[in-house]
């Protein structure tokens, strides 16, 4: 087993698929697996050793002999689509993931690093919220919680280390806009770069952590080799939260324009304020370094260049 092996599911998503080109960067070979149902394939980098399966799937199981880490990022991560469709989220985000576990124990793999989410404090009035704080409410975050459930039994029963992530909302170049209700950052710069008005669910007062997708990468890079991680759940958020109104007005500004959104009912299962405790990350000497705005302009860049044309 090499240790400069990594496995990626979700490599054509977006943190995936900018987890995989930091990967590379740094001399790692990577194995990615996506069964392209959210991911883009043309979003996985040059030099990703790919293959289009389901998480779901035996047929990924051979493709995690001699992998040190592996990064599991594929979920059905939508909350509206969610809750419409239960079944299928516990089978995408509980199912699939206990087939990864399982073909990892399988292969004798050393640790897996996986995605639960910021969600599963969905009923927290704590803030800023800590990783004890578990309050689920929506389908997707009983998914997540379900998971964590079957990530501890692997580590009790198969000899596998994980690290769990609580991803607050992540941001940055290839952050899917073709979700049903799309995420608010590529959502805005989209809309004022084709001269049309966005929406804004609510009356925009609802407050968010956004933390830079390099920020994250950071911390990925350090589960991989620092055994304070193991066995662990973390928090990822920058610490500091602005409400959806003000996003818009700083991509507003970014952008010099003069375009209004459009107001709509707010959505259902979602929580008014996150706010990320970052204490347990901060503790191993990780810390955000990239700003709102610098991080929205790099946003704004990427879109331009690759998405409006």
């Amino acid at each position: 087993m090499s240790s400069r092996r990594i496995l990626v599911t979700g490599v054509a998503g977006f943190i995936g698929s900018n987890l995989a080109e930091r990967l590379l960067s740094e001399g790692y070979e990577v194995i990615g697996i996506d069964n392209l149902a959210y991911g883009v394939h043309e979003q996985v980098p040059l030099g990703v050793n790919f293959h289009a399966l389901d998480i779901r799937s035996k047929d990924i199981f051979p493709l995690f002999e001699e992998i040190d880490t592996v990064f599991h990022l594929a979920a059905k991560n939508c909350i509206a689509d969610c809750q419409n469709d239960p079944v299928d989220t516990a089978s995408i985000n509980v199912l699939g993931s206990v087939n990864v576990f399982e073909a990892a124990h399988r292969a004798g793999v050393r640790k897996i690093v996986y995605a639960e989410s910021s969600a599963i404090y969905e009923g927290s009035t704590k803030l800023p919220t800590p990783e004890y704080d578990e309050h689920p409410e929506s389908f997707y975050a009983l998914s997540k919680s379900a998971e964590r459930l079957f990530a501890q039994g692997y580590e009790r029963y198969g000899n596998i280390v994980t690290t769990a992530l609580r991803y607050f909302c992540v941001y940055g170049p290839r952050q899917d806009y073709r979700r049903t209700i799309p995420p608010v950052m590529s959502a805005f710069i989209i809309h004022l770069l084709n001269g049309t008005q966005p929406t804004i669910y609510g009356s925009g007062e609802k407050r968010r952590d956004f933390i830079y997708v390099d920020d994250v990468n950071d911390f990925h890079l350090q589960c991989i080799n620092d055994p304070r991680t193991d066995g662990r759940v973390f928090n990822l958020g920058s610490g500091v939260n602005y409400s959806v109104r003000e996003i818009f007005d700083t991509v507003k500004k970014l952008l010099n324009s003069d375009i209004e959104p459009i107001f709509k009912p707010d959505l259902l299962g979602e929580a008014l304020t996150t706010l990320a405790d970052i204490n347990e990350a901060s503790e191993l000497g990780w810390a955000p370094m990239v700003d709102l705005e610098e991080g929205l302009y790099r946003s704004i860049q990427h879109i331009r260049e690759q998405v409006v044309t």
